[in-house]
């Protein structure tokens, strides 16, 4: 029997294909033959799939125990997919999410139990600081003594400049307040030293609606290798890798860079770049001449 000719007015099938972009190099034709004397062929498109992305190419919704796994390609119409993460997060579950720098291990703030897991699953000392990622900047003011604001000595109006980054690729280091669970901060060497914290605001489409969603903002720690100081960027490795020390869910956003937030400490009189990173350095920030590692 022939092949039936079916066509599209002005639409060939290479052009279909661009359409669809799928690359061209994980495409074979294979022709087919008719037995007639006329011959035609018909075109098969074959896209080969990694096994592991194949196990994680649709959003899993799953519960008892078996691991949440939501794939966003747009976040404009897949806002309803962020949902299960939402309800997770406010039952007290630990997920990854995706920040305009790299993967973040996430929890709510006011749940006690799920900052001790997020430690035990990363295993961070309780030593370690961990940082927030807040709304806006009303969260910083709740759970931070805030940014100087300058003064009549001609000293900069830092707020009014950081301002000019957020949300933005940035960690900024304040002085904590009493609104913030101890499991969260890091108290310096001196006794009545005071203690501090990392605050977020990434500029990431999908982590903030995750966040609008929330009552609070999330405690957070930058996702890397376990024993390595290698950045993890490939939500199905994470997935592969953490799903067994205890994760509930991963938000997949993308295989990202592997370029962390730029760490600026505001502790002491001058702001100092401790960690350079995505976020350029702005005119009133120092740097240390010695970077540090963490946990941010």
């Amino acid at each position: 029997m022939a092949l039936p000719e079916t066509s599209l007015p002005g639409l060939s099938f290479g052009r279909s294909l661009v359409n669809l972009r799928i690359p061209p190099h994980r495409i074979s034709f294979l022709p087919q033959v008719s037995n007639n004397s006329r011959r035609r062929s018909c075109c098969v498109a074959v896209i080969k799939r990694s096994p592991k992305r194949l196990k994680y190419s649709a959003p899993r919704f799953t519960k008892g125990g078996e691991l949440v796994y939501v794939k966003i390609e747009l976040l404009e119409g897949e806002d309803w997919k962020l949902e299960p993460v939402v309800e997770l997060l406010k039952n007290g579950a630990v997920g990854v999410i995706p920040t305009d720098t790299v993967y973040a291990i996430v929890c709510d703030l006011k749940s006690h139990s799920a900052i001790e897991r997020l430690r035990r699953i990363k295993d961070i000392e309780t030593s370690k600081p961990l940082s927030i990622l807040c709304r806006s900047l009303k969260d910083i003011d709740t759970y931070t003594m805030g940014f100087p604001r300058g003064n009549a000595e001609g000293h900069i109006n830092i707020f009014r400049a950081v301002k000019h980054c957020l949300p933005g690729p940035y960690t900024f280091i304040l002085p904590a307040s009493k609104e913030l669970p101890k499991q969260c901060v890091k108290y310096g060497a001196a006794p009545k030293s005071r203690k501090s914290v990392g605050v977020r605001m990434p500029n990431d489409p999908i982590c903030q609606s995750i966040l609008r969603k929330l009552d609070a903002p999330l405690i957070s720690t930058s996702v890397k290798w376990p024993l390595q100081d290698d950045w993890m960027v490939d939500p199905v490795i994470i997935a592969d890798t953490y799903e067994p020390e205890g994760l509930v869910f991963v938000v997949d956003g993308g295989v990202r860079v592997a370029e962390p937030s730029t760490v600026v400490d505001m502790m002491g009189s001058v702001p100092t770049i401790i960690r350079p990173g995505k976020g350029p350095r702005q005119e009133w920030m120092a740097v240390k001449d010695e970077e540090v590692s963490g946990t941010y």
